[in-house]
């Protein structure tokens, strides 16, 4: 098996963390252009069905006005180096590029190239199977020694996972931009804690929430804190049991009832390796930023029912029986089967069930924010 030599070694990190740079891959390319002993580095990185493509550079100065408006009339929508006729993985000079291409290629290096003291080059071109394209790129005013070509080579493997990497990151971002997006209208979150109930992680969604409701905290020593005794007891007990026992099934615990606030304290049955294997539950909230007043108002544009219908409905909505809606608002059993009629009989429901299905799945379980 080959060694790397001290040039790859030490450009082999800042390659793999140049994702996380800000601009990406700035210290790779740097590295790279002084040990390839050449003007500039660049990497082109372009995403599948994009016609640009992302510019990152090292070394290279401001482009003269004047050259970057030749540039742009005469090359500006066209691939003057034939970049997407390159073999992958295949180290080219400047010349087997002009050589494969016409007169449009050589005026390319003539007008723009040589101006800028750009007369030698490397490049080489990789494709990845997530649908990036990349083109790594030396260029210099001196000859490019023959050992710059055989370190983009040595490099192109680990380019190669670094592209990976990205694609994987970008597309898990867009994943979690959407779910956060769905998930803002729902005020749902998630908060991981240790044994000790204590935060280890959480979502956007959850740290709005604990700055704002008083019925979760993140209290001394960043412990997770219902403002309840009684629910603290409960939950610290569920987290120790999950801990001690991940199998156990999640279990679900009210915290208010108006506006309505509840959770689901699920054990994690995986362990995780960023977070070094501390988190031991996660607690899903569901928070409503509505009050019962808000929630009723809402059922009464939507549904067209009466203040008192509304009222009714909200009740049974959130699960109370028509005995136990009736106790609540002080009716009797009779008048609470009136209510219960006339509302099924506006919102179109066929029973309690089916109205409660309505509801959850309408805009009224949405959060106004």
């Amino acid at each position: 098996m080959r060694v790397p030599n001290l040039g790859e070694t030490e450009l082999l990190v800042p390659l793999h963390e140049g994702m996380f740079e800000k601009p990406m891959w700035d210290t790779f390319l740097t590295r790279l252009k002084t040990v390839a002993g050449c003007d500039i580095a660049t990497l082109l990185v372009r995403a599948p069905d994009s016609a640009g493509a992302v510019q990152l550079s090292a070394g290279a100065g401001e482009t003269p006005p004047r050259l970057q408006a030749l540039f742009d009339e005469k090359f500006g929508g066209a691939d003057p180096l034939q970049s997407h006729t390159m073999r992958e993985g295949r180290v080219y000079t400047l010349e087997e590029l002009l050589d494969a291409g016409g007169e449009e290629q050589r005026a390319f290096a003539r007008e723009v190239l040589a101006p800028l003291g750009l007369s030698h080059m490397r490049s080489v071109r990789l494709s990845d199977a997530s649908g990036l394209d990349a083109w790594l790129i030396l260029t210099s005013r001196e000859d490019i020694p023959p050992s710059a070509g055989a370190l983009m080579t040595a490099l192109l493997p680990h380019l190669r996972v670094a592209l990976r990497v990205l694609a994987r990151l970008e597309r898990e971002q867009a994943r979690a931009s959407m779910s956060a997006g769905a998930f803002s209208h729902i005020d749902f979150g998630w908060i991981a804690v240790d044994r000790r109930c204590r935060v280890v992680d959480m979502d956007e969604q959850a740290e709005r929430f604990l700055g704002r409701s008083g019925m979760l905290r993140q209290g001394p020593y960043g412990r997770l804190t219902p403002s309840s005794p009684a629910i603290d007891r409960e939950l610290t007990a569920l987290v120790k049991a999950f801990a001690d026992d991940p199998d156990q099934r999640p279990r679900a615990v009210n915290l208010s009832q108006d506006p309505w606030i509840d959770i689901l304290v699920s054990p994690v049955r995986v362990a995780s390796l960023a977070a070094g294997g501390k988190a031991v539950a996660v607690v899903y909230f569901r928070g409503d930023q509505s009050s019962s007043a808000d929630r009723c108002q809402q059922l009464i544009d939507m549904f067209k029912l009466t203040q008192s219908e509304a009222r009714f409905a909200w009740s049974i909505a959130q699960g109370l029986s028509i005995a136990e809606a009736a106790d609540k608002h002080g009716l009797t059993i009779e008048s609470a089967r009136n209510y219960s009629k006339k509302v099924y009989a506006k919102t179109g429901a066929k029973g309690q069930v089916d109205f409660m299905r309505r509801v959850l799945t309408s805009v009224v379980a949405l959060t106004v924010h």
